[in-house]
């Protein structure tokens, strides 16, 4: 019964039927993964993508936790004796942890608080008769009654100061007070910054907020995680604020009903209540919930700029030389083959005088010749610029293309364990050049093995909920790869991890058979891995590629368990299934209506023929390298006015920072992207797209660039 509610509440929350939800929920709970749900069951889900049944997914998780909470607080308020038909009614129709938290915040156990302490000297009672607030009630004489020196009640004033006090945890813990205070405080509250005295917040990047208000309903997620976190390193205090006399007149509505006597201690308690309970309650529940949403932005935007990186358009199989620029040190050369095997590595020092640069020069041409290079990468890092110019006043092969390639996280992946497990023997500095080299060749299989938050995008990953942030990210990661598909015989075991229904200890099965064995000659031959069962192969097979195969379809998008529809194609054209696969002839004659079944319907069908005409297709762009102005190499040379070439390399809810070959990214502010309204960057700049920037200031001190595209962009 719960799961048949909980599937109708998630099905109107997507705007879809509960039948696609509850398909849906029971293939992922008997291990379906969303790559494989989004592409090989859409007949079953109803053709839900990708975001739809994440968001079942997550949902679900959601409403299960919410039910375990629910139990508990039963079985809670059970033992306690306070269980009643009517509260069970209340808890049972709770759609949320904080409606649930509310109706039980009356029963929680708690420390022994003022009420309490009042009860017990037998004050409840005379509070019960405040609260009737009757008009007639002679508040001092009634309160004579209850004097009592053994409980410490001796004056008229301590019993009505023990009646307030019990009054104040009434309003406290009323349920539909504490909506709707909730919602002032979210509503109409107000964020307040102010610099810690005796912290140098002038000097410092939070200045701006040293004296600092602005409404929480529209408060971007930037400036919250930007407040928290100066809070938290200790430049700023950071409150959440209403009007104290709002306040007070949404709870003078709800709990006070005349003007005599009695009321006039209902309205103390009031006071009390909101400027002793509700207010720091209120104001810790606005803090949570704008931290809550901020992450669930920033986590967003951080996903889509990996997402863009991750999607990056490869140069492809290569025989690249890769470069980790340095001045001092020298510049680590290394040479791989078109399968990124690490062939031959070296130093040259072309940034020390004409004997470093003629001695570095005849290496380069050296190494060109004799591993027959097909393209240079080059570190965007240190020296980069210059190791660019040096190597294009060389006499290289005009067709050869010098490519300056993001190299953050290269370091990150240089000192990894994965790092030290695919080059034992190496140091630091080639394992880095090698991943440069690697990049550029596929991005996307060498940026998996670097934890996505050390990419070089986002800005506030370290602030926000780590556990959502892994599990998004983690997402984004297994989508990418799928969506790309991924190489068998090539990959590396942290690509495989990423591949639908495969995980770490059968990517490691994986490539430890395929060192024993050699490649893996067809998709069948993946059931010979030890546990990589029936259930494994089916959630995996359609992503995983074999391009030598003897069987074509091995190396597409087609799953195994739809080979005998292509096949039946094949055989109903009177030709075989790799003729199938060249001839776009045969292809547009196929009836799609003659194969459908009960289990293949049309959107099957139809990415068949999609995956017939260009059979494992890579999704990413074409290649394009970043061609920066030669006579701009550091921020001191560059000036206002300047139209530039750049290359987007983070965008964030305020705007993009572009890379313009200086060593400091500038950024381009939201109001300076297009020369119309925009709302969200990411509708009109992405990670990795060149654009045409106008520099409009530069700060050298504080190594800042500020550009614009509203000359470029409309």
């Amino acid at each position: 019964m719960k799961s048949a509610l909980h599937d109708n509440t998630i099905a109107q929350e997507l705007s879809i039927t509960a039948k696609q939800v509850t398909v849906t929920v029971e293939l992922l709970d008997d291990g379906a993964t969303v790559p494989f749900l989004a592409r090989y069951r859409k007949e079953v889900t109803g053709g839900i993508d990708e975001v739809v049944i994440t968001s079942i997914r997550d949902r679900v998780a959601q409403l299960r936790e919410l039910d375990k909470r629910r139990a508990a607080i039963l079985s809670s308020l059970e033992e306690q004796g306070n269980l009643t038909d009517v509260l069970q009614a209340k808890i049972d129709a709770a759609l949320t942890m904080t409606e649930l938290e509310d109706l039980y915040l009356p029963y929680r156990p708690k420390r022994r608080t003022k009420a309490m302490i009042a009860k017990e000297r037998g004050l409840e009672p005379l509070a019960e008769n405040l609260w009737a607030q009757d008009e007639k009630f002679d508040v001092l004489t009634e309160a004579e009654n209850y004097l009592n020196p053994e409980q410490n009640v001796e004056t008229v004033e301590d019993a009505l100061a023990g009646a307030r006090d019990i009054m104040a945890e009434w309003i406290n813990e009323d349920q539909q007070a504490r909506a709707s205070m909730r919602a002032l405080y979210l509503e109409q509250g107000l964020f307040k910054t102010t610099g810690v005295r005796g912290k140098d917040v002038e000097g410092s990047k939070y200045r701006d907020y040293a004296e600092w208000e602005e409404p929480v309903a529209t408060a971007p997620s930037h400036r919250v995680l930007a407040m928290r976190r100066g809070e938290q390193e200790g430049f700023l205090t950071f409150r959440v604020l209403v009007s104290e006399p709002a306040a007070l007149a949404i709870l003078s509505r709800f709990f006070l009903k005349g003007s005599g006597q009695a009321s006039a201690q209902v309205t103390i308690a009031i006071q009390d209540c909101f400027t002793r309970l509700l207010s720091l309650s209120m104001e810790t529940e606005a803090r949570l919930q704008t931290k809550v949403k901020a992450d669930e932005t920033a986590i967003e935007v951080f996903a889509q700029n990996v997402q863009q990186l991750l999607m990056a358009s490869p140069l492809g199989q290569k025989a690249m030389l890769a470069i980790d620029p340095g001045f001092r040190t020298g510049c680590k050369v290394v040479c791989l083959d078109r399968q990124g095997s690490l062939k031959h590595t070296d130093l040259i020092y072309p940034h020390q005088g004409p004997g470093g640069v003629a001695k570095a020069g005849d290496t380069i041409l050296g190494l060109v010749t004799k591993f027959q290079i097909e393209a240079i990468a080059i570190g965007n890092g240190t020296a980069g610029r210059e190791t660019e110019t040096f190597l294009r006043t060389l006499k290289l092969p005009g067709s050869l293309p010098l490519v300056m390639v993001n190299e953050s996280g290269a370091s990150i992946y240089s000192a990894s364990a994965v790092a030290r497990e695919e080059f034992p023997g190496q140091d630091i500095t080639v394992r880095g050049a090698v991943s440069i080299g690697r990049r550029l060749m596929d991005p996307l299989a060498e940026l998996v093995k670097i934890d996505p938050k050390s990419i070089g995008v986002g800005q506030y990953q370290h602030d926000v909920d780590q556990g959502i942030l892994k599990q998004r990210l983690q997402d984004v990661v297994i989508s990418c790869v799928n969506r790309v598909g991924v190489d068998v015989n090539m990959a590396s075991p942290q690509l495989l991890t990423a591949v639908s229904g495969v995980g770490p200890q059968l990517a490691t099965n994986i490539v430890a058979y395929r060192q024993e064995n050699g490649p893996f000659k067809s998709r069948t031959a993946l059931k010979k891995v030890p546990r990589l069962g029936a259930k494994a192969f089916e959630q995996a097979a359609g992503f995983l590629r074999i391009p030598e195969s003897e069987h074509p379809l091995d190396a597409s998008a087609v799953h195994p368990e739809r080979y005998p529809v292509v096949n039946a194609m094949a055989k109903d054209l009177g030709c075989t299934v790799k003729d199938l696969m060249k001839d776009t002839d045969r292809q547009k004659a196929i009836d799609l209506n003659q194969y459908i079944t009960e289990e293949v319907g049309k959107p099957t069908l139809t990415d068949i023929l999609t995956e017939l005409a260009k059979p494992g297709r890579d999704p990413r762009e074409q290649f394009e390298a970043v061609r920066f102005d030669e006579a701009v190499q550091s921020i001191e040379q560059v000036e206002p006015g300047m139209v530039l070439t750049g290359v987007i390399t983070n965008v964030t809810a305020f705007g993009a920072f572009v890379d313009i070959g200086v060593h400091q990214d500038g950024l381009v502010h939201i109001s300076q992207l297009a020369n119309r309204y925009i709302s969200d960057p990411n509708t009109v700049v992405q990670v990795n797209q060149q654009v045409k920037v106008t520099v409009l200031e530069v700060d050298i001190p504080r190594k800042r660039i500020s550009h614009s595209m509203k000359a470029v962009v409309t």
